[in-house]
């Protein structure tokens, strides 16, 4: 086995941001949007640099993040923002961020084009409301919320670096923030602070729908760490608040609300949505009659089954609750009639932060009062430890 920054993992480091410089530049040759060639160019040229920054004697892992960050993010987001590029959910935002300053509603209420629809609960227009692009709040709140679970640089640099988050902080995609929350989220439940955790998912839940679903696995995992009262807490929480940002804006426009958040994301308006990636609930919306009533009932089934898994076996680690919301989350993105590739950011952000472990923090004991057997002392204190068919508890997990 090689030391630590040895030659293998070195090499290793080379191939992968080369393969990396490889996926940008196809991508930047392939896409449509003007935004994502500018991305795919100057990111593969990023990729590049950190291959070489890799292959370098005294090349860490570290550094050759710096330069793929600063390559494939950084200097793309600059570029972009300074021309005035950027995908369509940028504008979207920016201007119900201005309608909720102006209005108190973040939302047209006669929408006329495929541009004036927000589908974005109405949290998602204080990215809008404050000054300058809202990549740079999107990004602000994405990499704040994912430091804050992992509280280490190095890792966080990795996620990222990568293409399928890259390329979304730099072109302005809005579903980083809402997976950087789930995950602060769900650390902060693992270390049995119920009432923060309920804060953070509420702040997603008012974001996006996408978010709800970490609101159940939340609750689990601290019904099973921490015992039924804090599970509440944090549910109440959750729930308070979220509602407590969506339910004003919902009742003084109920029309624009129903027609942008509801009605559009389900194709039930004039204009069809922009999501149409051919995944399972697409193509039987398209192309099976009834299809759309069918890929719903198998979403509804699919939503009941990880409830009851979740009532059957409960995760006790912050990763494996992790690793159970990405689950939900992939199953319900393929069954949706609508749909995107752009969605897998979420399962794909939680599954790389289920094998990093989360900062420490206060473990409550289990309902009764008696400490795991995997708490007493003596026994090991490593983040994530698991035997086969069990899942352990640890004194510190990652989301």
């Amino acid at each position: 086995m090689p030391a630590q920054g040895g030659p293998r993992p070195a090499r290793h480091r080379v191939l992968g941001w080369a393969a990396c410089a490889v996926v940008a530049l196809v991508f930047g040759l392939v896409s449509g949007p003007a935004p994502h060639r500018v991305w795919g160019g100057i990111a593969a040229a990023g990729y590049a640099a950190a291959a070489l920054a890799a292959g370098r004697p005294g090349g860490g892992a570290r550094r050759s993040a710096v330069v793929a960050v600063t390559g494939a993010v950084a200097l793309p987001l600059l570029l972009l923002v300074a021309t005035g590029r950027g995908q369509l959910e940028v504008d979207v935002v920016e201007r119900s961020g201005e309608l909720l300053l102006r209005t108190g509603s973040p939302y047209l209420p006669e929408p006329a084009g495929l541009a004036d629809y927000n589908p974005y609960l109405p949290g998602m227009a204080v990215f809008g409301a404050l000054p300058g692009d809202a990549r740079w709040w999107l990004a602000a709140c994405f990499l704040g919320a994912l430091t804050l679970a992992v509280r280490r640089s190095a890792p966080v640099l990795l996620i990222a670096a990568c293409p399928p988050v890259a390329l979304p902080l730099a072109v302005g995609g809005v579903d980083l923030p809402v997976a950087g929350l789930m995950c602060l989220g769900l650390t902060l439940a693992g270390q049995g602070r119920a009432g923060r955790a309920g804060l953070v998912l509420g702040a997603a839940a008012a974001l996006k729908w996408t978010a709800w679903p970490a609101l159940p696995v939340a609750v689990a995992l601290l019904a099973a760490r921490s015992g039924r009262r804090p599970a509440l807490r944090c549910g109440a929480v959750a729930l308070t608040s979220g509602v407590a940002a969506v339910a004003p804006v919902a009742l003084a426009d109920p029309t624009g609300f129903h027609r942008n958040v509801i009605a559009f994301p389900l194709g039930l308006t004039t204009t069809p949505s922009p999501a149409a990636t051919p995944f399972p609930g697409r193509l039987l919306a398209d192309h099976v009659p009834g299809g759309a009533l069918v890929a719903s009932v198998l979403l509804a089934v699919a939503a009941v089954l990880l409830a009851g898994s979740l009532l059957v076996r409960p995760p006790r680690t912050v990763a494996a609750a992790a690793r159970r919301l990405a689950l939900g989350l992939t199953v319900a993105i393929a069954l949706m009639p609508a749909s995107r590739f752009g969605y897998l950011v979420h399962p794909l952000v939680l599954l790389a932060c289920s094998v990093l472990p989360a900062p420490r923090g206060p473990l409550p004991l289990p309902q009764g009062g008696t400490p795991c057997p995997e708490l007493r002392p003596g026994r090991s204190s490593s983040p994530m430890t698991s035997r086969p068919g069990k899942e352990v508890l640890k004194p510190s997990s990652g989301p």
